[in-house]
């Protein structure tokens, strides 16, 4: 691997080649916050992608690209004297350090404080909790950002507005978790899950859309609680399962080309049998 200068040196050529790109690029010159936002969801998405296949040249080359997004945006904010990558970096490794006293000051940290530190105290004073594994320094780290300057003003606001559903659920209920609102014993939510599915049930033989698709909500909430408490990612779980559909679902579709006719005139039960013949073929290979 390389060497922490060559390192500086290619993060310094970035900075370099963008400031270039800015000056005399038509494109990158006419770039703008709102303009760049829709090509960094893409680009971390697909980002997302090449770590979902863990493909590590892919994931190398996406990791660029949103280097560069955020390098573009340090330099926007240069512009206009507000901010520029020195003080996005300085800030970032001050917060790291300040969120994590039992490696960088230990002095701060108490073996005899209780684990977690009571929600809503407000004691600048108290030490933080001693963490020994990963469980114990989220608890301290809620506690820690609540008391950060410009951090959270309260547990759920660190939530971003702009997440996917299914990750924003998972964050919240994580985040609810370091604070101690949680299930005392997982097994306690199959409870909960079984009595949202019933309610979700019986709205829709009602045939009541609104209070459906409330008691869905409530329902799938549930569910995704259920997979944090086993320690299941459900976003990675959901994203298998749609890869796993869509290598099936074209396994049907390149028999019907093969065979000429197409999928509209085949039969639920043709599909089926041709569904059946791609999973066997999967465990198969699997099995090898």
């Amino acid at each position: 691997m390389h060497t922490r200068k060559e390192q500086m040196e290619a993060f310094g050529r970035l900075l370099d080649v963008l400031d270039e790109l800015r000056a005399k690029c038509p494109w990158d010159k006419k770039q703008t916050n709102e303009s760049l936002r829709p090509n960094t969801i893409e680009e971390t998405y697909e980002l997302c992608d090449a770590l979902s296949r863990n493909d590590q040249h892919d994931i190398m080359k996406e990791l660029g690209d949103v280097m560069m997004h955020l390098c573009f945006y340090a330099k926007i904010g240069s512009e206009t004297d507000s901010f520029d990558i020195y003080d996005v970096l300085r800030q970032q490794a001050d917060k790291l350090i300040f969120r994590h006293p039992h490696i960088f000051h230990p002095s701060q940290v108490g073996a005899d404080v209780p684990r977690p530190l009571p929600y809503g105290e407000d004691n600048e004073d108290r030490e933080f909790a001693k963490a020994k594994t990963s469980d114990e320094v989220l608890q301290n780290w809620e506690q820690i950002k609540l008391k950060e300057k410009d951090g959270n003003k309260t547990v759920l606001s660190g939530v971003p507005a702009a997440l996917p559903s299914l990750i924003k659920a998972y964050r919240i209920q994580d985040k609810a978790r370091n604070v101690g609102f949680d299930w005392q014993k997982k097994e306690d939510v199959w409870q909960k899950v079984h009595e949202e599915l019933a309610e979700l049930e019986a709205e829709l033989t009602k045939e009541d859309r609104e209070a459906s698709t409330n008691e869905l909500g409530d329902f799938l909430f549930s569910v995704i609680n259920a997979a944090r408490l086993y320690k299941l990612n459900p976003d990675n779980a959901l994203e298998r399962t749609n890869a796993k559909f869509i290598r099936r679902f074209n396994y049907i579709e390149q028999h019907s080309i093969r065979a000429g006719r197409p999928l509209t005139e085949m039969t639920l039960e043709e599909m089926d049998s041709l569904w059946s013949e791609a999973k066997k073929q999967e465990q198969e290979a699997n099995n090898q």
